[in-house]
């Protein structure tokens, strides 16, 4: 079979024995940000004013580059038309998405035990 990939693939291998790491709470808070304010149509220098901090760190949180306090994250909510609550509840939502669940990671173990 011409592009089949086989078990002794050290490339298979490694994607099957390396979890993919999970994303970092910053990245996902600043990328759901930035989707509020584009989704707006606010420029970073307009929603940083609305939240009375700097656009360069309001680029820092959204680049993931920042970890702001909860009164920071709750300014940029506000200026953004969201509740800190409904803010943090969607990046959880994201977070649970890209998370194998419980079931599929035992799942996962157990395959791993079979194969030694």
């Amino acid at each position: 079979m011409a592009g089949a990939q086989h078990d002794s693939d050290p490339i298979t291998l490694h994607e099957r024995r390396t979890p993919r790491p999970l994303p970092l709470w910053r990245h996902l808070l600043g990328d759901e940000l930035r989707r509020l304010r584009k989704e707006r149509g606010e420029t970073l220098g307009d929603t940083a004013a609305h939240a009375g901090i700097s656009p360069q760190y309001l680029s820092e949180i959204e680049r993931g580059v920042k970890d702001p306090s909860s009164e920071m994250i709750d300014a940029v909510a506000g200026a953004l038309g969201v509740t800190l609550v409904d803010l943090a509840d969607s990046v959880a939502g994201t977070l649970r998405a890209s998370t194998p669940s419980k079931h599929e990671a035992s799942a996962s173990a157990g395959v791993f035990l079979l194969a030694a």
